[in-house]
């Protein structure tokens, strides 16, 4: 959404901004005199504009906290059938007024590995669709009433102290400035009606590829296509645009959205960039295949908005929706093809650039957005829990070998070398995840998302010091166990092994909580423990059973006692973090 102007959460300033545009108002209708006061125009453009802009994305941040953390769970749960994906991604966009919102949840799944890539452009061509709810909200004519709905949206927000009624209260509002801004915009515009040198200049736009022009600059410079269809729709109310011309905007929409997406990317991941490039091909195409027979176009939509009694505005929106989901269904089949040209065109790096410490999925443009941000997080979080278990993994080899292994990963490792530099990246993401969910906090948060901020915190507390066990306390063993030049009895083999695996198994249903957000994953985690702090005392007790008639036992006690010790005190730290979200 649009960051052209930022009022803030606070109610006064919006107060504030209606004070000072509404003697606009009242002076545009009263106004008789056949001479332009340009200065009133152009306050009550850029003011009803702001207005505009601001209702938007008060509304859309309503809907977004109302059903933010619903929808994040929607499109976690997809299948791979590219009709469900279309249809839910359809579907989470409407809810939640953002294209980009998805987009960012898209990307973060991907990076986890929860969806495919080529899985990921149904769900692109579905928000696509449910983005052009905007417009078609926009071309309702309720802009009479639009002060009631900010006074009941302010009385909502500001009487009730439930999170969720308050969250649907600024949605109210929301909505209520943007038709206030609509009306202020279109009252402002009124006297340029007579006024023959811009009427002229209007009917320039009837020229297809210079109304492609103007929408493609506008949308790239507002940032925000919904936003600049509005403006058209209010333009087509004062009989400024007609529908041809509304057409070659929407297209010129389509492609200046996807400047945003691009800047957006740039200092992404890959994945990131695969997802903008996806969305910048599916619109460029959309629009060359549609630029070949727009009169047709109109035809169709003055004939099917016959059965609706639709005005121009109305038809604008409509023609803004089928744009999209003819466009969509054109291009559904072949996402598997896309899929295949962009990983040629933003192939994977080279493995050795993986050594470096980085973030995958933490996006600063998504931190005003709580549910979106959050959900970046938990990514990232999965992606920390991921690298400790391939720190673990392997770990007992070295005891168990009487050497140093090569990193199954990373051939031109030692396991050593591969485990210090996991450890330096989960330090290094501690740092950044901590820093960007502190970000996250000083927005409005839900209690419940305030609650898992400080999970998601902690949990990344509790990695890094299962890191440190690894690294301070494990990796010294092996040059202990090698120098003794001992193998630890058959048996108290089994019994480390079968714990070690048992405390892997955990961080593995931990990895899975984070990336699926199934609670199950959790709770198993928590129950199993219960029986692994038995088994780690049974196997100290078969231990010490076997010291007096094994000398391998005898002699390898202390590094027997510290591996299951250590191990226990991994599987206590997992413990803690799967209680923290039960």
């Amino acid at each position: 959404m649009l960051k052209i102007i930022r009022l803030g959460d606070k109610l006064p300033k919006i107060l504030l901004l209606i004070f000072l545009t509404f003697p606009l108002t009242l002076f545009a209708r009263n106004n008789n005199s056949q001479e332009i006061d340009w200065f009133l125009v152009f306050i009550g453009l850029m003011g009803g504009l702001a207005l505009f802009l601001f209702g938007m994305e008060k509304m859309s941040d309503g809907l977004k906290k109302t059903a933010g953390d619903g929808m994040r769970r929607v499109l976690a749960a997809l299948t791979k059938n590219k009709l469900v994906g279309l249809t839910v991604g359809a579907l989470v966009t409407m809810f939640i007024q953002s294209s980009s919102a998805t987009t960012v949840m898209l990307v973060s799944f991907v990076n986890s590995g929860l969806m495919q890539f080529s899985q990921s452009l149904s769900i692109i061509l579905g928000a696509n669709i449910g983005t052009t709810i905007t417009a078609q909200i926009i071309a309702f004519k309720i802009t009479d009433y639009s002060i009631l709905f900010v006074a009941i949206g302010f009385f909502v927000t500001a009487m009730f102290k439930n999170e969720t009624i308050k969250s649907i209260g600024a949605t109210i509002l929301g909505f209520g400035l943007l038709f206030y801004g609509m009306e202020i915009m279109s009252d402002a515009m009124s006297p340029l009606r007579t006024y023959e040198p811009f009427v002229n200049s209007v009917k320039g736009l009837d020229n297809l590829y210079l109304s492609i022009l103007v929408g493609v600059v506008f949308t790239a410079l507002i940032q925000s296509s919904s936003a600049f269809i509005g403006i058209v729709i209010v333009m087509s109310m004062q009989g400024f645009v007609g529908l041809y011309a509304g057409i070659g905007m929407i297209l010129g929409a389509n492609i200046g959205t996807c400047v945003t997406a691009f800047l957006s990317s740039l200092k992404t991941t890959r994945a990131a960039k695969r997802v903008a490039i996806g969305h910048i091909l599916f619109k460029t195409l959309g629009v060359l295949f549609f630029i070949f027979w727009v009169p047709q176009f109109e035809e169709l939509i003055i004939y099917i908005s016959k059965f609706m009694n639709a005005d121009e505005g109305r038809q604008i929106a409509n023609a803004h929706t089928f744009f999209n989901v003819i466009n969509a269904f054109v291009m559904l089949p072949f996402t598997g093809l896309f899929a295949k040209l962009i990983v040629k065109i933003l192939p994977d790096k080279k493995i050795e650039e993986d050594y470096l410490p980085k973030v995958r999925h933490l996006d600063y443009n998504a931190v005003s957005n709580s549910a979106v941000a959050v959900s970046l997080a938990r990514a990232e979080i999965a992606n920390s829990v991921r690298l400790t278990n391939r720190m673990l993994k392997g770990i007992l080899d070295p005891f168990f070998q009487n050497k140093i292994p090569k990193d199954t990963t990373y051939q031109e490792l030692t396991l050593i070398e591969s485990v210090k530099m996991r450890e330096e990246k989960i330090d290094f993401l501690e740092i950044k995840i901590t820093e960007y969910l502190s970000e996250v906090s000083k927005n409005g948060l839900t209690k419940k998302q305030a609650y898992e901020v400080f999970a998601l915190i902690t949990t990344i507390h509790y990695l890094e010091s299962i890191a440190d066990i690894i690294i301070d306390d494990i990796l010294p063993l092996i040059p202990q166990k090698l120098k003794l030049n001992v193998d630890f009895s058959e048996e108290g083999k089994l019994d480390l092994h079968t714990y070690y695996e048992k405390i892997r198994k955990q961080l593995t249903r931990l990895e899975e909580y984070f990336s699926t957000n199934d609670l199950q994953k959790a709770t198993k985690a928590v129950q199993k423990w219960e029986k692994y702090k038995k088994l780690e005392l049974e196997y100290r007790v078969k231990h010490y059973q076997r010291m007096s008639q094994d000398e391998h036992s005898m002699r390898t006690h202390k590094i027997h006692m510290e591996l299951l010790d250590y191990f226990q005190q991994i599987g206590f730290k997992i413990d803690s973090i799967a209680i923290l979200f039960n």
